[in-house]
């Protein structure tokens, strides 16, 4: 009985991983920019910097309040979950450093932005792919 106690959590966790999406980050194909490092995600999505490293502006976008994949890529990206992340982005707000990723209401909302703006940059599952977009950077790659 101990013993099944043990496993079915275990399938469980292990079914839930293999069921978590691959994300990448894309932008524009007629972006500058072929592909970007961790780091430079991170500042482009904590606001720290507001250009690509080739000092194109980068307006990056979220996917709505509390979808997993906005979570599973704050937790991938920078080991923070969404609430944690909301409450960065308030202290960030209040102090007038910066402004949050503009957030959309789907995925195809972000391939529109992707599409008609060189600038735009988001995350996506990687099924979610299309020739309008070029992935700069895959979350499974830390």
């Amino acid at each position: 009985m101990k013993l099944i106690r043990f496993i079915i959590p275990v399938l469980l966790l292990f079914s839930l991983y293999t069921n978590a999406q691959d994300l990448v980050v894309v932008v524009n194909k007629s972006n500058t920019v072929n592909d970007l490092s961790k780091r430079e995600v991170i500042d482009i999505y904590m606001g720290r910097y507001v250009t690509f490293p080739d000092g194109e502006s980068a307006k990056p976008f979220d996917l709505p309040a509390k979808s997993e994949l906005k979570n599973d890529f704050y937790l991938k990206l920078v080991n923070q979950n969404e609430r944690k992340i909301n409450a960065y982005w308030a202290r960030v707000l209040f102090s007038g450093r910066a402004k949050p990723p503009e957030s959309v209401q789907s995925i195809n909302e972000v391939l529109s932005h992707l599409q008609n703006s060189e600038s735009a940059i988001a995350y996506i599952p990687e099924s979610e792919v299309t020739d309008v977009v070029k992935v700069v950077y895959r979350l499974n790659e830390n």
